[in-house]
């Protein structure tokens, strides 16, 4: 295990080139940095953990009565994802986590609706628990929306470069439950990258984070109090050219007690297709990458890691 921490950089009165700067920094070196200061209400994070917490404890038939659909929303038991798609580990046992998926609302009026991951979310028989996880999804849009002129900054792009690509962005707010696990057990969420442009975590005070280093040791990310983990997804690392890093990381909670994490997932939106920037390549360093429609990679990567999507359909 290394000694080394990521960066703490603060969103908040902070200029976007100082800001730039010390983003570009950290997703260059490890992909990941925590942030704080970045203006989302602590009442509104304290709220949705709060949410999971009464949704896992949910008797098991509750929580399986919405079951992930074929949009990819809805309840993931345990142990029914296996994460094959590693780049630095050989997987086979599944992970160790429960999740509620909430993902970008396609009602059945929208030109959408119908597509691959374009459909309704589903929503559990548990009074006063919708309005929180939607205060704190629509939180964090507004927060990634804020936060991407300073990304096209940082990689010396005009500051609505991005804006094209998120005028209906494909999003993610996972509430994870992990069980208490011994240190042999297997991971609570075995190494992997993300799939998409860029993540946002809150986490509990459990911890059981870990980044893997360019060295291949393994950094601990423990809960720092008002801030959030971020890191670079795959998307994000294709469209610097490799530039950014989309860095594997794992969890084992081997704290004693039960974890709870918001991840939220913020990518483009699912026609995008993600070419090497013209400001991350040059006659010294090509593009490393195909141009890639983000919607055919992400498909492909549940397709291979959930389980739910191998069972023939009703």
């Amino acid at each position: 295990m290394s000694d080394q921490t990521l960066p703490v950089i603060p969103f908040g009165n902070t200029d976007d080139a100082s800001l730039a700067r010390q983003l570009d920094a950290a997703f260059c070196g490890t992909g990941f940095c925590y942030l704080c200061d970045i203006g989302v209400d602590p009442t509104i994070v304290e709220a949705v953990f709060n949410a999971s917490r009464r949704f896992h404890a949910l008797p098991r038939p509750a929580k399986e009565a919405i079951a992930m659909n074929r949009f990819h929303r809805g309840y993931m038991a345990p142990k029914t994802s296996v994460i094959e798609t590693s780049t630095v580990a050989t997987v086979t046992q599944p992970n160790d986590s429960e999740s509620f998926m909430l993902m970008h609302e396609v009602t059945a009026n929208d030109p959408r609706h119908g597509r691959p991951l374009d459909g309704p979310n589903l929503w559990p028989e548990l009074a006063g628990f919708r309005a929180p996880v939607e205060a704190y999804d629509r939180a964090m849009h507004g927060f990634c929306h804020r936060l991407l002129p300073v990304l096209a900054v940082a990689l010396n792009l005009p500051q609505d470069w991005f804006a094209a690509f998120f005028q209906q962005p494909t999003t993610f707010l996972r509430l994870l439950h992990y069980p208490p696990q011994q240190p042999d057990d297997a991971f609570g969420s075995a190494p992997h990258t993300d799939y998409g442009f860029i993540t946002i975590l809150a986490q509990d005070e459990r911890g059981g984070l870990e980044v893997r280093g360019r060295d291949g040791s393994w950094l601990k990310a423990p809960p720092i109090p008002g801030t959030w983990v971020v890191n670079v997804g795959d998307m994000l690392a294709r469209w610097t050219n490799g530039r950014w890093q989309s860095t594997p990381h794992r969890v084992k909670n081997i704290s004693g007690g039960d974890r709870y994490s918001c991840p939220y997932f913020f990518d483009m939106s699912m026609d995008s297709v993600v070419a090497v920037l013209p400001t991350c390549q040059g006659p010294d360093d090509p593009p490393r990458f195909p141009a890639t429609r983000y919607g055919d990679y992400l498909i492909e990567r549940l397709d291979r890691n959930y389980a739910y999507r191998k069972q023939p359909a009703a």
